[in-house]
């Protein structure tokens, strides 16, 4: 029964992310903002089909940590659950993401109406320039979050990628505060798009930290170290796996 609901949910997307991809492209004309939260409305979605057809519930805690904007995200990234879960909750926000994702058909299309930050990797020196650039007038013009996944791209659950200086020192540069948010989706929804197992997925919002007059490398740890003591305190979110948040 459960593959049968992971297979709706696929044909779902199938079907339901290229009219969404139109219906933005469509609406180009439209304010950053609104195509953003337009955006938004799509991750909602898919975020509650995974709810009620993939049973994969969820509970948000630490909301109370959320500082007033500007700031960035620095969140752990095991699944495509949070990718759609960030998008809904920080609204709106700006992923940073490689340039090579925009060109991805209908998902791309209607990604690059975000208003993401993109990384063009053949700028070498100057990429990071670039982003510092976009980051400030995301933060600062378009009141946007920025969300970066400072692992890079999706790590097992259970497991750690290597924590990369991009995200601490884009929130150096734009001089806001960094928010760590750490999760467990990992475990009900691997990377595997027809595998997702019924649980209930916990995101932590942690305390915010400020960059001001950090060392880069000190600061960078502090950030892996309160993503991964959190997601270790969290464990197995799969339903019937005994170890829960406590």
């Amino acid at each position: 029964m459960q593959a049968l609901r992971n297979t709706l949910y696929v044909l779902l997307q199938l079907v339901m992310t290229p009219l969404y991809a139109f219906a933005i492209c469509g609406c180009f004309w439209l304010p950053p903002r609104q195509r953003n939260l337009m955006c938004a409305s799509y991750t909602e979605l898919f975020i509650w089909f995974a709810k009620h057809l993939c049973r994969i519930d969820y509970e948000i805690i630490g909301g109370e940590n959320i500082p007033a904007r500007p700031f960035i995200v620095l969140a752990k990234h095991s699944s495509t659950w949070e990718t759609l879960m960030l998008e809904t909750h920080f609204a709106p926000g700006s992923f940073v993401a490689k340039k090579e994702l925009l060109w991805v058909p209908f998902f791309g299309w209607g990604f690059a109406l975000s208003s993401p930050i993109t990384i063009n990797r053949k700028a070498g020196a100057q990429a990071m320039e670039q982003m510092i650039v976009q980051g400030k007038e995301r933060l600062n013009e378009r009141g946007f979050t920025i969300v970066v996944f400072p692992e890079g791209t999706r790590i097992k659950a259970g497991t750690k990628g290597k924590y990369k200086t991009g995200g601490v020192r884009l929130a150096m540069g734009c001089d806001v505060p960094i928010l760590p948010v750490a999760h467990n989706a990992g475990y009900c929804w691997p990377r595997h798009p027809w595998k997702k197992f019924p649980g209930k997925v916990t995101m932590s919002i942690l305390p915010p930290i400020s960059p001001t007059g950090r060392a880069l490398a000190e600061l960078n740890d502090e950030v892996e170290r309160a993503i991964e003591t959190e997601v270790a305190r969290l464990g197995d979110s799969r339903a019937g796996s005994g170890r829960t948040a406590s």
